[in-house]
């Protein structure tokens, strides 16, 4: 209905936009805790891994991943692995801000994962951040190290412009 409206209300030459492109707002390095089984549903095998801490850093945030959020994981059928994060980021002048990101993991012909693609959404305070809340946002999510050699993951979210 929104595009409808926006359609309606503007001439043809208003709607063309440039064709969006990637720009880089940070890196995030989430510890994590050992993977908790929850057993098999009809959708599949269910799990969650508690995290544990973490740091992050951009051009203009930084700050460190809060412990308490978790990470859902349903093993499929098929191979493939969805993920769901929802945990608290703060950064170093105090702000909290919630990021919600889920994605999908498939294995590759040999049977590894891929490096998975995921779809954060922020909640951030109005203010200083809300850059966050306002924009579209994809990331990437691969293994990482946490600094005491536990597990970790590392993520790299990406702008939609």
């Amino acid at each position: 209905m929104f595009l409808a409206l926006l359609l309606a209300a503007a001439p043809p030459e208003a709607v063309a936009q440039p064709d969006p492109y990637l720009e880089f707002a940070f890196e995030a390095l989430v510890t994590l805790s050992d993977r908790v089984v929850t057993g098999k549903s009809a959708r599949g095998g269910r799990g969650y891994t508690p995290i544990t801490g973490g740091s992050f850093h951009g051009p203009s945030i930084r700050g460190e991943v809060l412990p308490g959020g978790w990470d859902w994981q349903l093993e499929r059928t098929d191979g493939c692995r969805e993920i769901k994060a929802d945990y608290m980021l703060k950064t170093d002048d105090g702000t909290i801000i919630n990021i919600l990101n889920t994605g999908t993991i498939c294995p590759n012909a040999d049977g590894r994962p891929t490096l998975a693609r995921t779809q954060p959404v922020f909640e951030a305070p109005i203010g200083k951040y809300d850059w966050l809340s306002k924009g579209g946002f994809v990331g990437t999510l691969e293994p990482g190290q946490a600094p005491d050699g536990g597990r970790a993951v590392r993520l790299r979210f990406f702008r939609v412009r």
